[in-house]
């Protein structure tokens, strides 16, 4: 079950580090898609959620349930970065948001 469990939230790990890739080549490129506006939708419902659980993957006490003891991030890095993982992410996420509302890029089209 630990296995299936680590699969399914790699997972969502996953597309939302997907979501910050295509934000950064919206933000460089002035690319404006529906991809744009589901990967900020996306990453700022994730946002909120973890910060209104004190910064914590929502997702954690699921992990508790079926007995994985491991955060997601401590599976690939060592605990002190998989620690700041989260915190780091959310900027490195910010900051292309930041610049698309800004409206720089090329064709500066709204979300």
């Amino acid at each position: 079950m630990v296995l299936i469990w680590r699969a399914a939230h790699g997972s969502i790990a996953l597309a939302l580090l997907a979501a910050i890739a295509h934000l950064w080549r919206c933000a460089l490129t002035g690319r404006r898609d529906r991809g744009l506006t589901l990967a900020v939708v996306a990453l700022t419902a994730e946002g909120t959620v973890v910060g209104l659980n004190g910064g914590d993957c929502p997702l954690g006490p699921i992990g508790d349930r079926v007995g994985d003891e491991v955060p997601l991030f401590e599976l690939v890095l060592p605990p002190r970065a998989a620690k700041l993982a989260v915190p780091v992410l959310g900027i490195v996420a910010a900051i292309p948001i930041a610049i698309i509302a800004a409206g720089r890029g090329r064709d500066r089209q709204p979300l």
